[in-house]
Protein backbone atom coordinates (compact mmCIF):
# COMPACT_ATOMS: atom_id res chain seq x y z
CA UNK A 1 0.00 0.00 0.00
CA UNK A 2 1.39 3.45 -0.90
CA UNK A 3 2.09 5.62 2.03
CA UNK A 4 1.51 8.72 -0.03
CA UNK A 5 -2.17 8.68 -1.65
CA UNK A 6 -3.08 11.07 -5.05
CA UNK A 7 -4.63 13.27 -3.23
CA UNK A 8 -1.41 14.60 -1.54
CA UNK A 9 0.12 15.21 -4.16
CA UNK A 10 -0.97 17.33 -7.15
CA UNK A 11 -0.03 19.66 -9.99
CA UNK A 12 0.37 22.94 -8.81
CA UNK A 13 -0.65 26.05 -10.82
CA UNK A 14 2.04 28.26 -12.37
CA UNK A 15 1.43 31.67 -12.97
CA UNK A 16 -0.80 34.41 -11.74
CA UNK A 17 -3.66 32.59 -12.64
CA UNK A 18 -3.24 29.45 -9.92
CA UNK A 19 -4.52 28.90 -7.12
CA UNK A 20 -3.64 30.13 -4.06
CA UNK A 21 -1.55 27.74 -2.13
CA UNK A 22 -3.37 25.82 0.88
CA UNK A 23 -2.33 25.83 4.09
CA UNK A 24 0.01 22.71 5.10
CA UNK A 25 1.06 22.65 1.37
CA UNK A 26 4.65 23.03 0.35
CA UNK A 27 5.78 23.71 -3.46
CA UNK A 28 8.38 21.48 -5.00
CA UNK A 29 8.80 23.18 -8.44
CA UNK A 30 5.55 22.46 -10.43
CA UNK A 31 4.43 20.49 -7.41
CA UNK A 32 2.55 20.97 -4.44
CA UNK A 33 3.13 18.40 -1.33
CA UNK A 34 1.11 18.16 1.62
CA UNK A 35 2.37 17.95 4.65
CA UNK A 36 -0.01 17.32 7.03
CA UNK A 37 -1.24 13.86 5.18
CA UNK A 38 2.13 13.23 3.80
CA UNK A 39 4.85 14.19 6.44
CA UNK A 40 4.52 11.60 8.73
CA UNK A 41 5.99 9.27 6.40
CA UNK A 42 8.57 11.83 5.29
CA UNK A 43 9.40 12.03 8.75
CA UNK A 44 9.50 8.23 9.23
CA UNK A 45 12.22 7.67 6.74
CA UNK A 46 14.30 10.66 8.34
CA UNK A 47 14.34 8.72 11.57
CA UNK A 48 14.72 5.50 9.92
CA UNK A 49 17.69 6.77 8.03
CA UNK A 50 19.07 9.16 11.31
CA UNK A 51 19.00 5.89 13.47
CA UNK A 52 20.71 3.53 10.54
CA UNK A 53 23.81 5.99 10.95
CA UNK A 54 23.94 6.28 14.34
CA UNK A 55 23.76 2.12 14.68
CA UNK A 56 26.38 2.15 11.69
CA UNK A 57 23.64 0.02 9.91
CA UNK A 58 22.38 -2.30 12.92
CA UNK A 59 18.84 -0.49 13.06
CA UNK A 60 18.26 -2.33 9.40
CA UNK A 61 19.18 -6.00 10.11
CA UNK A 62 16.94 -8.15 9.22
CA UNK A 63 17.01 -9.46 13.05
CA UNK A 64 16.54 -6.34 13.86
CA UNK A 65 13.65 -5.18 11.74
CA UNK A 66 11.97 -9.03 12.79
CA UNK A 67 12.20 -7.58 16.67
CA UNK A 68 10.79 -4.62 15.58
CA UNK A 69 7.44 -5.95 14.03
CA UNK A 70 7.46 -8.37 16.79
CA UNK A 71 7.94 -6.65 20.04
CA UNK A 72 5.08 -3.71 19.00
CA UNK A 73 2.95 -5.69 17.30
CA UNK A 74 0.27 -5.40 20.18
CA UNK A 75 0.20 -1.55 20.03
CA UNK A 76 -0.13 -1.37 16.91
CA UNK A 77 -3.09 -3.43 17.25
CA UNK A 78 -4.34 -1.09 19.48
CA UNK A 79 -3.62 1.98 17.24
CA UNK A 80 -6.16 0.42 14.91
CA UNK A 81 -9.06 0.82 16.97
CA UNK A 82 -7.53 3.91 18.46
CA UNK A 83 -7.46 5.89 15.59
CA UNK A 84 -10.95 5.13 14.80
CA UNK A 85 -11.98 6.74 18.06
CA UNK A 86 -9.77 9.27 17.77
CA UNK A 87 -11.34 10.26 14.17
CA UNK A 88 -15.03 9.81 16.12
CA UNK A 89 -13.82 12.29 18.57
CA UNK A 90 -13.46 10.68 21.49
CA UNK A 91 -10.37 8.77 23.53
CA UNK A 92 -10.06 5.31 25.51
CA UNK A 93 -7.65 5.59 28.51
CA UNK A 94 -8.64 1.57 28.94
CA UNK A 95 -7.18 -0.12 26.44
CA UNK A 96 -4.29 -1.46 28.63
CA UNK A 97 -6.25 -2.82 31.32
CA UNK A 98 -8.40 -4.51 29.37
CA UNK A 99 -5.04 -6.21 27.66
CA UNK A 100 -4.46 -7.15 30.71
CA UNK A 101 -7.54 -8.82 31.74
CA UNK A 102 -8.33 -10.33 28.35
CA UNK A 103 -4.94 -11.96 28.64
CA UNK A 104 -5.35 -13.18 32.13
CA UNK A 105 -9.21 -14.70 31.28
CA UNK A 106 -7.17 -16.94 28.10
CA UNK A 107 -4.68 -17.47 30.79
CA UNK A 108 -7.49 -18.95 33.05
CA UNK A 109 -9.50 -20.69 29.90
CA UNK A 110 -6.59 -22.69 28.47
CA UNK A 111 -4.28 -22.93 31.24
CA UNK A 112 -6.18 -23.87 34.39
CA UNK A 113 -9.44 -24.58 33.02
CA UNK A 114 -7.55 -26.70 29.83
CA UNK A 115 -9.78 -25.35 27.38
CA UNK A 116 -8.98 -25.69 23.73
CA UNK A 117 -7.37 -23.02 22.80
CA UNK A 118 -9.52 -22.19 19.67
CA UNK A 119 -12.51 -22.06 22.08
CA UNK A 120 -10.11 -20.24 24.60
CA UNK A 121 -9.91 -17.53 22.05
CA UNK A 122 -12.88 -17.12 21.04
CA UNK A 123 -14.39 -16.97 24.72
CA UNK A 124 -11.69 -14.27 24.93
CA UNK A 125 -12.51 -12.07 21.54
CA UNK A 126 -16.01 -12.01 23.06
CA UNK A 127 -15.37 -11.15 26.46
CA UNK A 128 -13.48 -8.21 24.85
CA UNK A 129 -16.46 -7.09 22.81
CA UNK A 130 -18.88 -7.30 26.06
CA UNK A 131 -16.43 -4.81 27.72
CA UNK A 132 -16.18 -2.52 24.75
CA UNK A 133 -20.07 -2.68 24.86
CA UNK A 134 -20.11 -1.96 28.68
CA UNK A 135 -18.24 0.97 27.73
CA UNK A 136 -19.69 1.98 25.08
CA UNK A 137 -23.32 2.38 26.50
CA UNK A 138 -22.13 4.93 29.02
CA UNK A 139 -20.53 6.91 26.41
CA UNK A 140 -22.84 6.62 24.15
CA UNK A 141 -26.62 6.17 25.28
CA UNK A 142 -25.94 7.45 28.81
CA UNK A 143 -24.00 10.54 27.36
CA UNK A 144 -20.96 10.24 30.21
CA UNK A 145 -17.82 11.47 28.35
CA UNK A 146 -15.32 8.92 26.94
CA UNK A 147 -12.45 10.16 29.38
CA UNK A 148 -14.30 9.42 32.20
CA UNK A 149 -15.90 6.51 31.25
CA UNK A 150 -12.43 4.88 30.14
CA UNK A 151 -10.73 6.23 33.00
CA UNK A 152 -12.96 4.55 35.46
CA UNK A 153 -12.38 1.35 32.99
CA UNK A 154 -8.60 1.63 33.09
CA UNK A 155 -9.00 1.27 37.16
CA UNK A 156 -12.05 -0.96 37.12
CA UNK A 157 -10.38 -3.96 35.07
CA UNK A 158 -6.55 -3.64 36.75
CA UNK A 159 -8.21 -4.55 39.95
CA UNK A 160 -10.08 -7.51 38.12
CA UNK A 161 -6.67 -8.28 36.62
CA UNK A 162 -5.04 -8.17 39.93
CA UNK A 163 -8.00 -9.96 41.46
CA UNK A 164 -7.92 -13.17 39.18
CA UNK A 165 -4.22 -13.20 38.98
CA UNK A 166 -2.84 -11.96 42.58
CA UNK A 167 0.77 -11.43 42.58
CA UNK A 168 1.56 -14.17 40.20
CA UNK A 169 1.66 -14.99 36.25
CA UNK A 170 -0.28 -17.54 34.94
CA UNK A 171 1.67 -19.97 31.97
CA UNK A 172 2.77 -21.46 29.62
CA UNK A 173 0.30 -21.34 26.75
CA UNK A 174 -0.56 -23.60 23.99
CA UNK A 175 1.97 -23.56 21.35
CA UNK A 176 -0.21 -22.56 18.63
CA UNK A 177 -0.75 -19.32 20.75
CA UNK A 178 2.56 -18.59 21.11
CA UNK A 179 3.68 -19.18 17.46
CA UNK A 180 1.19 -16.39 16.26
CA UNK A 181 2.75 -14.16 19.03
CA UNK A 182 6.36 -15.33 18.33
CA UNK A 183 6.58 -17.53 15.33
CA UNK A 184 7.01 -17.58 12.21
CA UNK A 185 5.52 -18.76 8.76
CA UNK A 186 7.46 -22.41 7.47
CA UNK A 187 9.78 -22.27 4.76
CA UNK A 188 6.99 -24.14 2.33
CA UNK A 189 8.56 -23.27 -1.14
CA UNK A 190 12.46 -23.62 0.12
CA UNK A 191 15.09 -21.06 0.20
CA UNK A 192 16.28 -19.31 -3.23
CA UNK A 193 19.96 -17.62 -3.60
CA UNK A 194 20.00 -13.94 -3.41
CA UNK A 195 23.74 -13.64 -4.28
CA UNK A 196 25.96 -11.57 -1.64
CA UNK A 197 22.44 -11.41 0.59
CA UNK A 198 22.45 -15.66 0.80
CA UNK A 199 19.34 -17.44 0.79
CA UNK A 200 16.05 -16.07 1.33
CA UNK A 201 12.52 -18.04 2.03
CA UNK A 202 10.74 -18.04 -1.36
CA UNK A 203 7.19 -18.01 -0.07
CA UNK A 204 8.09 -15.06 1.69
CA UNK A 205 9.05 -13.40 -1.37
CA UNK A 206 5.94 -14.51 -3.07
CA UNK A 207 4.10 -12.90 -0.37
CA UNK A 208 5.82 -10.12 -1.22
CA UNK A 209 5.38 -9.91 -4.92
CA UNK A 210 1.87 -9.93 -4.34
CA UNK A 211 1.65 -6.91 -1.85
CA UNK A 212 3.06 -4.75 -4.31
CA UNK A 213 0.75 -5.99 -7.11
CA UNK A 214 -1.88 -5.66 -4.68
CA UNK A 215 -0.73 -1.42 -3.92
CA UNK A 216 -0.06 -1.47 -7.22
CA UNK A 217 -3.74 -2.19 -8.89
CA UNK A 218 -5.36 -0.44 -5.92
CA UNK A 219 -3.61 2.82 -6.58
CA UNK A 220 -4.39 2.75 -10.11
CA UNK A 221 -7.86 1.90 -9.57
CA UNK A 222 -7.98 5.39 -7.09
CA UNK A 223 -6.18 7.28 -9.88
CA UNK A 224 -8.61 6.21 -12.51
CA UNK A 225 -11.71 6.39 -10.13
CA UNK A 226 -10.14 10.30 -9.54
CA UNK A 227 -10.02 11.06 -13.41
CA UNK A 228 -13.37 9.66 -14.18
CA UNK A 229 -14.47 12.53 -11.53
CA UNK A 230 -13.06 15.26 -13.21
CA UNK A 231 -10.21 15.74 -10.29
CA UNK A 232 -7.02 16.14 -10.67
CA UNK A 233 -4.36 14.02 -10.35
CA UNK A 234 -0.14 14.08 -10.08
CA UNK A 235 1.85 13.27 -14.08
CA UNK A 236 2.16 9.81 -14.86
CA UNK A 237 5.51 10.04 -14.23
CA UNK A 238 5.50 10.86 -11.04
CA UNK A 239 2.92 8.16 -10.31
CA UNK A 240 4.73 5.57 -11.91
CA UNK A 241 7.71 7.07 -9.79
CA UNK A 242 5.65 6.83 -6.38
CA UNK A 243 5.10 3.36 -7.36
CA UNK A 244 8.53 2.15 -7.69
CA UNK A 245 9.37 3.96 -4.41
CA UNK A 246 6.60 1.74 -2.46
CA UNK A 247 7.15 -1.71 -4.22
CA UNK A 248 11.32 -0.77 -3.16
CA UNK A 249 10.62 -0.63 0.37
CA UNK A 250 8.22 -3.66 0.41
CA UNK A 251 10.20 -5.55 -1.52
CA UNK A 252 13.40 -4.77 1.08
CA UNK A 253 11.24 -5.25 3.87
CA UNK A 254 10.41 -8.68 2.69
CA UNK A 255 13.89 -9.90 1.64
CA UNK A 256 14.83 -9.09 5.04
CA UNK A 257 12.72 -10.93 6.92
CA UNK A 258 12.97 -13.77 4.27
CA UNK A 259 16.73 -13.98 5.34
CA UNK A 260 15.79 -13.46 8.64
CA UNK A 261 12.80 -16.61 9.94
CA UNK A 262 10.41 -15.61 7.28
CA UNK A 263 7.82 -13.72 7.54
CA UNK A 264 6.51 -13.48 11.57
CA UNK A 265 2.95 -14.56 11.74
CA UNK A 266 2.00 -11.38 13.78
CA UNK A 267 2.88 -9.09 10.73
CA UNK A 268 0.81 -11.86 8.64
CA UNK A 269 -2.46 -10.85 11.18
CA UNK A 270 -1.32 -7.10 11.15
CA UNK A 271 -1.20 -6.90 7.52
CA UNK A 272 -4.76 -8.42 7.61
CA UNK A 273 -6.15 -6.00 10.16
CA UNK A 274 -4.81 -3.01 8.14
CA UNK A 275 -6.20 -4.16 4.66
CA UNK A 276 -9.68 -5.07 6.26
CA UNK A 277 -9.86 -1.87 8.81
CA UNK A 278 -8.48 0.92 5.95
CA UNK A 279 -11.60 -0.56 3.67
CA UNK A 280 -13.83 -0.08 6.19
CA UNK A 281 -12.44 3.53 6.63
CA UNK A 282 -12.03 4.56 3.37
CA UNK A 283 -15.08 2.47 1.27
CA UNK A 284 -17.84 1.78 3.93
CA UNK A 285 -20.84 4.05 5.04
CA UNK A 286 -19.88 3.32 8.42
CA UNK A 287 -16.39 4.51 8.09
CA UNK A 288 -17.39 7.48 6.28
CA UNK A 289 -19.87 7.82 9.70
CA UNK A 290 -16.95 7.90 12.20
CA UNK A 291 -15.49 11.02 10.20
CA UNK A 292 -18.69 12.74 9.79
CA UNK A 293 -19.23 12.53 13.37
CA UNK A 294 -15.46 13.57 14.26
CA UNK A 295 -15.97 16.86 11.99
CA UNK A 296 -19.15 18.17 12.52
CA UNK A 297 -21.31 16.42 14.90
CA UNK A 298 -24.25 18.51 14.61
CA UNK A 299 -24.37 18.41 10.61
CA UNK A 300 -23.97 14.34 11.06
CA UNK A 301 -26.80 14.15 13.35
CA UNK A 302 -28.87 16.51 10.90
CA UNK A 303 -27.63 14.22 8.06
CA UNK A 304 -29.76 11.01 9.35
CA UNK A 305 -25.95 9.40 11.18
CA UNK A 306 -26.90 7.15 14.19
CA UNK A 307 -24.56 8.75 15.82
CA UNK A 308 -25.08 6.86 19.16
CA UNK A 309 -24.96 3.66 17.63
CA UNK A 310 -21.51 4.03 15.47
CA UNK A 311 -19.91 5.25 18.61
CA UNK A 312 -20.93 2.39 20.79
CA UNK A 313 -19.84 0.25 17.94
CA UNK A 314 -16.40 1.51 17.64
CA UNK A 315 -15.86 1.31 21.21
CA UNK A 316 -17.07 -2.31 21.14
CA UNK A 317 -14.62 -2.98 18.34
CA UNK A 318 -11.71 -1.15 20.47
CA UNK A 319 -12.59 -4.11 22.98
CA UNK A 320 -12.10 -6.83 20.78
CA UNK A 321 -9.00 -5.38 19.57
CA UNK A 322 -7.45 -5.22 22.66
CA UNK A 323 -8.46 -9.06 23.80
CA UNK A 324 -6.28 -9.80 20.36
CA UNK A 325 -3.63 -7.20 21.73
CA UNK A 326 -3.52 -9.14 25.11
CA UNK A 327 -3.55 -12.51 23.50
CA UNK A 328 -0.88 -11.36 21.56
CA UNK A 329 1.71 -9.94 24.04
CA UNK A 330 0.39 -12.97 26.60
CA UNK A 331 1.61 -15.16 24.32
CA UNK A 332 4.52 -13.67 23.76
CA UNK A 333 5.86 -13.43 27.62
CA UNK A 334 4.04 -16.95 27.54
CA UNK A 335 2.28 -15.88 30.43
CA UNK A 336 -0.28 -13.48 31.91
CA UNK A 337 1.16 -11.56 34.20
CA UNK A 338 -0.94 -8.42 36.44
CA UNK A 339 1.34 -5.60 35.29
CA UNK A 340 1.02 -6.60 31.49
CA UNK A 341 -0.24 -3.60 29.48
CA UNK A 342 0.74 -0.75 31.62
CA UNK A 343 0.93 2.68 29.61
CA UNK A 344 -0.27 0.76 26.66
CA UNK A 345 -3.18 3.01 25.98
CA UNK A 346 -0.81 5.94 26.16
CA UNK A 347 1.20 4.31 23.61
CA UNK A 348 -1.27 3.62 20.94
CA UNK A 349 -2.90 7.25 21.67
CA UNK A 350 0.67 8.32 20.88
CA UNK A 351 0.76 6.89 17.66
CA UNK A 352 -2.62 7.66 16.58
CA UNK A 353 -1.83 11.55 17.25
CA UNK A 354 1.68 11.30 15.43
CA UNK A 355 0.55 9.46 12.55
CA UNK A 356 -1.94 12.59 12.15
CA UNK A 357 -4.97 11.89 13.76
CA UNK A 358 -6.73 15.63 14.85
CA UNK A 359 -6.94 16.65 18.03
CA UNK A 360 -10.37 17.86 17.68
CA UNK A 361 -11.43 14.57 15.71
CA UNK A 362 -12.59 14.41 11.73
CA UNK A 363 -9.03 13.32 10.49
CA UNK A 364 -6.37 10.71 10.33
CA UNK A 365 -5.98 7.23 8.22
CA UNK A 366 -5.20 3.70 9.74
CA UNK A 367 -1.71 3.33 8.15
CA UNK A 368 -1.41 6.77 9.73
CA UNK A 369 -1.99 5.56 12.99
CA UNK A 370 0.62 2.42 12.13
CA UNK A 371 3.16 4.69 11.15
CA UNK A 372 2.99 6.70 14.02
CA UNK A 373 3.40 3.37 16.11
CA UNK A 374 6.19 2.24 14.24
CA UNK A 375 8.11 5.69 14.59
CA UNK A 376 7.91 5.30 18.19
CA UNK A 377 9.23 1.44 18.07
CA UNK A 378 11.61 2.85 16.00
CA UNK A 379 13.13 5.74 18.54
CA UNK A 380 12.58 2.77 21.18
CA UNK A 381 14.78 0.03 19.11
CA UNK A 382 17.36 2.61 17.91
CA UNK A 383 17.65 4.37 21.11
CA UNK A 384 18.32 1.18 23.20
CA UNK A 385 20.80 0.16 19.92
CA UNK A 386 22.88 3.33 20.74
CA UNK A 387 22.58 2.93 24.53
CA UNK A 388 20.66 5.50 25.59
CA UNK A 389 19.11 5.55 28.95
CA UNK A 390 15.77 5.34 29.52
CA UNK A 391 14.64 8.74 30.74
CA UNK A 392 15.73 10.00 27.39
CA UNK A 393 14.17 7.86 25.34
CA UNK A 394 11.38 9.15 27.08
CA UNK A 395 12.09 12.69 26.77
CA UNK A 396 12.27 12.27 22.90
CA UNK A 397 8.92 10.10 22.53
CA UNK A 398 7.34 13.11 24.16
CA UNK A 399 9.09 15.58 22.20
CA UNK A 400 7.88 13.88 19.04
CA UNK A 401 4.27 13.45 20.42
CA UNK A 402 4.32 17.39 21.17
CA UNK A 403 5.67 18.35 17.73
CA UNK A 404 3.19 16.51 16.20
CA UNK A 405 0.35 17.43 17.86
CA UNK A 406 1.78 21.49 17.62
CA UNK A 407 1.84 20.90 13.90
CA UNK A 408 -1.98 19.67 13.63
CA UNK A 409 -3.08 22.64 15.70
CA UNK A 410 -0.62 25.29 13.85
CA UNK A 411 -1.69 23.78 10.07
CA UNK A 412 -5.61 24.48 11.62
CA UNK A 413 -4.89 27.91 12.36
CA UNK A 414 -3.43 28.69 8.90
CA UNK A 415 -6.25 27.06 7.26
CA UNK A 416 -8.35 29.26 9.67
CA UNK A 417 -6.51 32.59 8.57
CA UNK A 418 -6.79 31.83 5.15
CA UNK A 419 -10.62 31.80 5.06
Amino acid sequence: MSSITPADVEVGAKGDGGAPRQPGRVSLGGLSLNLRSSGIYIAFALIVALFTVLTDGAMLQPQNISNIIVQNSYVLILAIGMILIIIAGHIDLSVGSVVAVTGALSAVLMVNMGLPWPLALLITLVAGALIGAWQGYWIAYFGIPAFIVTLAGMLLFRALTMTVLGNQGIGPFPDQVRTLANGFTSDYLGNIGLGPLGGADLFSLLIGLVAIAGMVAAQWRTRNARQGYGQSVEPFALFVLKMAAGAALILFLVVQLARFKNLPWVLVLLAVLVLAYSLMANRTVFGRQIYAIGGNLQAAVMSGVKVKSVVFWIFVNMGVLSAIAGIIFAGRLNQAGPTAGNSFELDAIAAAFIGGAAVQGGVGKIVGAITGGLIMAVINNGMSLIGSPSERVMLVKGAVLLAAVAFDVWTKRRAGAAR
